[in-house]
């Protein structure tokens, strides 16, 4: 049914109850990085709220906005600092800008294999329930299985009587009312005002070597070509990976630049608004303005340190899954397997190089056998 064919108020509600789709991910991922690298995390919540509704504004259907998953995932995993963040997040963009702008991103898809992209994917899985089992739910048990309930009684839920999975909104929400029952609003709020962020040489260095070789693959793939793709199924429209790239680009470059972690788009982002009932722009306003509210409630520093560690955790185990899925979709599971396995001891930066070497040169040795 067209969008213009939907009752008002029918329209407003199905908007309203698309707009969190995403927040399963991205509020997860924030909040892991802020624990583990000391961000600010009402400043990226506040640049992930602006970035929906600019995105809502933009493109008029719900492009979904999340963060960057490959350095969310080592960025918790290792402890990286804010400054290497941003650099990761510069150059992503930079490199993103430059290729929407010349219109390589058809050349772009031909080159990397699509089971290195499943290997990443998987090997970031990994690394998520590595980081989120001891750092995030063996220190808060009690509240990692209330959390866990949850979510298996909404997966059983949504499996047998098709409802809507509204489990990582209610241990969010769960997590918020338990820390201000606790600590209450005490103190002042602390807003902190966007200041201009410019690392160093040797943070862009450790970004180009840790950080980038895992993250342009997925960019350029889950967020660009595969979300250009989706839009057409979903809703018939075309929206060129370029655009998209440039969007990416522009978004990495100024949300890292001003204390934000840096954003991207997503196939997997997409496919949940629209779930949930997401159906235009108006989804992604709604969104990001609750993206506000929820960083105005984290000025209060006492809430923070308040959230229960168990919320992040098992949060952190259904992003995890939701990669997994995707990875084990492999044409080739010799190269994916290499990847996912080599990340966990070396990190995905050398999987990644590892896993495109092996697979070029597999394809390189099947022609010479036909030849």
């Amino acid at each position: 049914m067209p969008v213009s064919d939907i009752p008002f108020r029918t329209h407003i509600l199905s908007e309203l109850a698309g707009c969190a789709g995403n927040f399963g991910t991205v509020l997860p991922l924030l909040f892991a990085v802020s624990v583990a690298s000391g961000m600010h995390l009402s400043l990226m919540l506040l640049s992930a709220g602006i970035w929906y509704i600019i995105s809502g504004l933009y493109y008029r259907i719900p492009v979904p906005i999340e963060p960057l998953k490959a350095v969310g995932a080592i960025a918790i995993a290792e402890h990286i600092t804010p400054q290497m963040i941003a650099a990761s997040g510069i150059l992503t963009g930079a490199i993103c800008l430059v290729i929407g702008m010349c219109g390589f991103m058809n050349r772009i898809q031909k080159i990397i294999p699509g089971p290195v992209i499943r290997g990443v994917q998987l090997g970031l899985a990994l690394i998520l329930v590595k980081s989120a089992i001891p750092g995030f739910i063996i220190p808060d048990i009690p509240f990692a299985i209330v959390s866990g309930i949850i979510v298996v009684l909404f997966f059983l839920a949504a499996r047998h009587y098709r409802t809507t999975d509204f489990s990582a909104l209610i241990i969010i929400t769960a997590g918020f009312v338990l820390a201000v029952f606790t600590t209450g609003f005490h103190g002042t709020p602390s807003f902190p005002v966007p200041e201009l962020v410019i690392p160093e040489i040797h943070d862009f260095y450790t970004a180009l070597i840790v950080l980038i070789p895992p993250q342009i693959p997925l960019t350029l793939t889950n967020a660009i070509l595969a979300t250009s793709l989706l839009i057409t199924d979903l809703f018939k429209k075309d929206v060129n990976p370029d655009r998209l790239c440039k969007t990416v680009g522009i978004m990495s470059v100024s949300s890292s630049l001003f204390g934000g972690f840096p954003m991207c788009h997503g196939a997997g982002g997409l496919a949940a608004h629209y779930r949930f009932g997401a159906r235009t722009g108006l989804s992604l306003v709604f969104g990001g303005l609750l993206l506000i509210v929820i960083a105005g409630i984290c000025t209060f520093p006492d809430i923070v340190s308040a959230l229960p560690k168990g919320m992040f955790g098992i949060l952190l185990v259904v992003v995890a899954i939701e990669l997994a899925r995707h990875g084990l979709k492999t044409t080739d599971r010799i190269v994916s397997g290499i990847i996912a396995v080599l990340s966990i001891p070396f990190g995905l930066a050398i999987a990644f190089v590892a896993g495109f070497v092996f697979a070029w040169g597999l394809q390189y040795h099947k022609k010479g056998l036909k030849n």
